[in-house]
């Protein structure tokens, strides 16, 4: 069977090289492809050299156990999406909590049911290549988000630096990691809707007519609709919605007011409005960081910012001597 025939690959990890030809052996029968290891340090290379759909992985062997093999491969960002089955001969409820807490999708008895067997990776391999998909997904907005920040010169590494600082303000709030990851992603994703905006308007360096500023708004509605369809990014479309309403409900495009406006967002607008002003526009030099905080406890003052978070991030440039 060539490779492109293959349902899938399989990496199987056993210290019994007798249990580990049975299932290379009953699995090549069923249509996948294989690659076998004996010992933790050998999955994990072959699991980033190869990037298997699946891997099944004993439990019990010596040197580094199937625990500590699983809890690698989630924490390594190259293969942390592969599904992981364990192979056991222990029914322990504590076996199977700490096999879930190191990241495992399921587990399987030994000795392995090759009925069960197949069931369990075919579904895995199928979402697996769904993750895969949903992947490569974000990672072509994220290049999207690149390319529309290369259109405007003046943005600069805009979204390098929004995207780290919007984490720190996170972090000093004490925001969960979830809601570090939504702003994190925040900061590449929040303008892409500006592919839709035609050079003339988005790159004009004086001030925009009424019209020119309609067909800029529209950004945030167009970077709305292009990732709704990702669940994996739905806490971040508030951030690109939502970033440009103001405390007293005079922004756009719902004119959301108060705390109606997500806590992420008010977080995110404050480093997003900090970083436009302290650096170089196409329409204005970088203000000084003095005259930029003037500048947002003015607008705090219009009833544009949520005055209570613009204190908490006035505490953290100072204690952070940012």
């Amino acid at each position: 069977m060539s490779a492109a025939e293959r349902l899938g690959t399989v990496l199987a990890v056993d210290d019994d090289p007798g249990a580990l030809e049975s299932l290379g052996e009953a699995l090549g029968e069923l249509g996948y492809e294989v690659w076998q290891a004996l010992d933790g340090e050998s999955a994990l290379m072959l699991a980033r050299e190869h990037q298997p759909d699946v891997m099944l992985l004993d439990v019990m062997m010596p040197g580094m156990d199937g625990f500590e093999v699983c809890q690698c491969i989630k924490d390594d960002p190259e293969t942390r999406l592969i599904p992981v089955v364990f192979l056991t001969g222990y029914e322990g409820r504590e076996a199977k909590i700490r096999g879930l807490d190191s990241g495992a999708s399921d587990f399987l008895s030994k000795p392995v049911d090759l009925a069960e067997l197949e069931v369990r990776v075919r579904n895995l391999v199928q979402f697996r290549r769904l993750t895969e998909e949903l992947d490569s997904a974000e990672q072509l907005l994220f290049s999207v988000a690149r390319t529309i920040e290369a259109r405007d010169e003046g943005t600069g590494d805009h979204c390098d630096r929004l995207a780290r600082m919007v984490v720190r303000f996170g972090e000093f709030l004490g925001l969960e990691d979830d809601e570090l990851t939504a702003l994190r992603r925040g900061g590449y994703l929040h303008d892409l809707g500006k592919v839709g905006v035609p050079d003339a308007v988005l790159l004009k360096p004086g001030r925009l007519s009424s019209e020119e500023w309609n067909v800029m708004k529209r950004h945030v509605t167009i970077g709305w609709e292009i990732c709704s369809p990702l669940r994996s990014l739905r806490n971040v479309l508030p951030i690109i919605r939502h970033h440009h309403e103001r405390w007293d409900g005079s922004g756009y495009p719902d004119s959301l007011a108060g705390e109606q406006i997500p806590l992420l967002v008010r977080v995110f607008q404050l480093v997003d409005v900090f970083d436009a002003l302290t650096n170089d526009r196409c329409y204005r030099r970088a203000f000084p960081r003095e005259t930029a905080l003037a500048v947002i406890r003015e607008e705090a003052d219009r009833g544009w910012r949520d005055p209570e978070l613009l204190s908490r991030f006035l505490a953290m440039l100072e204690a952070q001597g940012a």
